[in-house]
């Protein structure tokens, strides 16, 4: 069964054919890799059987493993995930280190956190379980992904973060201020998502990927919001892609903000801008 399957994938173009066929198949008989490597002169239960040639036949059409499986791993967290969210991607751990390195900085307490753009609940819940003091708001304008982040908080038993469904730009925090703003927007232009491959073009949710025009249009937006939400010396850290680093800056610098960085992933691309409000928090480094 695994030679069947790591050859099927192999011929639809599936990257890591074996180790892909190696995962579905301990989905199937709900055992770990190790437990199927000693196991290996076993014979499937029809049922297995049944389960594993469907995951095979779904992988072959490039539905992402993640789906398929039904969660990831995030900042070594256990999220579950499906076709209402974005699967959550190693890049983004950057952007929830930078956040945590600057909750350091600040000195922790009871810090003011806003996670525009919440998805799977994946920066919200990667920050709320490490600093359990702070009081996170999480938005997002699909019920669909909410009810996901809505699972993935129970899952880890969070009580300091809050979901909100709705269009942030839409003022529905209207007066609310916070130390600290964090999003992973949908940053890639119409151009660059035509090209995408087809687990993300054709099963990831589209609006959670590009925003129909230059990539940079939430950014844009952000970066305005951010300026009349955040206390003085608060941040602002969004994600950006591969190629926007010097238009992001500029961004951020227009819009009022100073200190303006950017931090490489370990491919070495710019991945995270950040920014501050003028004037420092009283305390802070």
């Amino acid at each position: 069964m695994l030679g069947w399957a790591e050859a099927c994938l192999s011929q639809q173009g599936i990257e890591e054919s074996r180790l892909n066929a190696e995962l579905l198949l301990a989905h199937a008989t709900r055992c770990s890799r190790l437990e199927l490597f000693l196991a290996r002169n076993s014979t499937l239960a029809a049922d297995q059987a049944r389960c594993f040639t469907q995951c095979v036949l779904r992988r072959s059409k490039h539905e992402p493993l993640q789906y398929i499986l039904g969660d990831t791993e995030f900042m070594g967290l256990t999220l579950g995930v499906d076709s209402r969210v974005l699967i959550p991607r190693p890049e983004t751990e950057l952007l929830v280190e930078r956040a945590l390195e600057a909750i350091s900085a600040f000195g922790g307490g009871r810090m003011r956190i806003l996670d525009i753009g919440a998805g799977s609940g994946n920066i919200a819940i990667a920050i709320g379980k490490r600093i359990p003091t702070a009081e996170i708001v999480a938005i997002d304008i699909s019920p669909d992904a909410l009810q996901v982040a809505d699972l993935n908080l129970i899952r880890h038993g969070l009580k300091n973060v809050t979901l909100l469904e709705g269009d942030i730009f839409a003022d529905l925090l209207r007066g609310q201020m916070f130390h600290m703003i964090v999003s992973n927007p949908p940053y890639v232009s119409v151009e660059e998502f035509a090209a995408l491959q087809p687990e993300v073009k054709d099963y990831e949710p589209r609006n959670a990927t590009t925003d129909n025009g230059d990539g940079l249009a939430f950014v844009r937006r952000i970066a305005a919001y951010a300026r009349e939400r955040l206390l003085p010396g608060g941040m602002l850290l969004v994600e950006i892609g591969y190629n926007q680093s010097f238009t992001a800056k500029e961004v951020f610098a227009s819009a009022g903000l100073s200190d303006v960085h950017l931090f490489d992933d370990l491919a070495g691309i710019p991945r995270v801008v950040t920014g501050r409000s003028i004037a420092p928090i009283e305390g802070s480094a």
